[in-house]
């Protein structure tokens, strides 16, 4: 008999079917047993009444993996509306030790800490679970949004030679008696790439070594990564922007929904043109003083509040920083050449995306690398590949976590990540 899941037993009403999962609950009253069973689709009741099944059914603790055999019954007060009776169950294993909180709880109590030491059960909870369900749908559509616009999917060295931000910490290794570094991200191969597919994406990992202790930071994130060739500038990639977002929360609405819900989450609607202010206009704003070279994070969570106030928008571009406070690779803006074609997009009033127009010409590189007393040798690889000819192009990059919990509201950036690393964390 094939297993089903417990999502398929409305189908199977009358029916004998086999299901299996873990043990959610159990719930023993004196004429009559519930046994609650939960598979990656949801939660199945199970009715014992024969003394025997109750008897070992007894034996099995929450969190035994167990295989049921038995007859679909409708109950509307059980869970999706049927009801499993006169089982057999099966244990598929040994009882299992009960993890250090209550699973079948509707919130978790233990401590965030406690949770991330025991991981591989933690995430086993419905609210743990739904946020990684959204994650993959996020991806899902990031992909969709791109590939529906001709972008060619790549995958980039995670070892390099040299850092791709100029000046960031990078995590250093041995690569068989030379130096080598995690990647920070995938910047320097996405744009040599516009030279071959003029549109690319990547979904990897990036390492920071920055030692960030923050609730928005990781050492170690995914990173939603774009780059297309022939722009006018970054308002192009603005727009391509928007529609990625767009996709990625339309995916989100039609694959998550069930996770959504247990989350109690509604997705934001992006607009059509999503608002954009310059930077400078920022900092008024945010009531900065005029001189700030970046925006820290309060004044990312006024604009927020601006934008949603003025534009009735959960995001806002923020456009033209500084040209110093941007990676060496960003084009100036040629009308105001002391500020950049960069921009950041704010969800919810944090920083969720960086990007802009690179430089495409290798006399500008040159220059933008001497102009910040940088070297050009542990950047030949990169920087020569302009020599012979690139588009004008720029990109942007996602931070997927970041993303996941700005939607769900998470206060921590942990919560959605499935094993963190960070600042204190290399396990489990």
């Amino acid at each position: 008999m094939q297993r089903i899941l417990s999502s398929q037993l409305i189908a199977h009403v009358g029916e004998t079917v086999r299901i299996a999962g873990h043990v959610h609950r159990r719930r023993l009253l004196k004429s009559v047993a519930f046994l609650i069973v939960r598979d990656a689709a949801g939660l199945a009741q199970v009715v014992v009444t024969d003394a025997a099944v109750r008897a070992a059914v007894e034996t099995l603790p929450e969190e035994t993996v167990v295989e049921v055999v038995a007859t679909v019954v409708v109950n509307a007060t059980a869970p999706a509306g049927v009801e499993l009776t006169a089982p057999t169950v099966r244990p598929l294993g040994a009882p299992a030790e009960p993890p250090p909180f209550d699973l079948y709880r509707p919130a978790l109590t233990a401590t965030l800490p406690t949770q991330l030491d025991h991981a591989p059960v933690a995430l086993r909870h419905p609210t743990r679970s739904a946020a990684l369900r959204i994650s993959a749908a996020a991806v899902a559509g990031f992909r969709a949004a791109l590939d529906a616009r001709d972008f060619v999917e790549i995958h980039t060295p995670k070892v390099v030679g040299s850092s791709t931000e100029s000046g960031a910490n990078v995590f250093a290794l041995d690569w068989f008696g030379r130096p080598a570094y995690l990647a920070q991200s995938p910047q320097f191969y996405k744009q040599l790439m516009v030279g071959v597919f003029e549109r690319v994406y990547e979904v990897g990992p990036v390492f920071r070594a920055e030692p960030h202790d923050t609730v928005r930071h990781l050492a170690q994130y995914t990173s939603l990564d774009a780059e297309l060739g022939f722009v006018t500038d970054h308002r192009d990639v603005m727009a391509v922007l928007r529609d990625t977002l767009a996709g990625m929360l339309d995916t989100v609405a039609d694959r998550a929904g069930a996770a959504l819900a247990v989350l109690d989450v509604a997705v934001p609607e992006v607009p059509a043109e999503i608002p954009a202010v310059h930077f400078t206009n920022a900092l008024t704003i945010a009531g900065a003083p005029t001189d700030e070279p970046d925006l820290a994070p309060a004044h990312e969570r006024a604009l927020g509040e601006w934008a949603r106030a003025e534009h009735g928008s959960d995001f806002l571009f923020v456009t033209g920083y500084p040209l110093a406070k941007r990676p060496f690779y960003t084009h100036p803006d040629p009308e105001r050449p002391a500020y950049s074609n960069g921009f950041d997009l704010l969800f919810r009033g944090l920083e969720l995306v960086s990007g802009g127009q690179r430089l495409h010409r290798h006399a500008d590189y040159l220059a933008a690398l001497t102009a910040r007393g940088e070297p050009v040798e542990p950047y030949a690889g990169y920087v020569d590949a302009f020599r012979h000819g690139m588009p004008p192009h720029g990109g942007f990059a996602i931070g997927l976590e970041r993303f996941v919990a700005r939607l769900t509201g998470a206060a921590n950036v942990r919560e959605v990540t499935a094993f963190p690393r960070d600042l204190h964390r290399l396990t489990p």
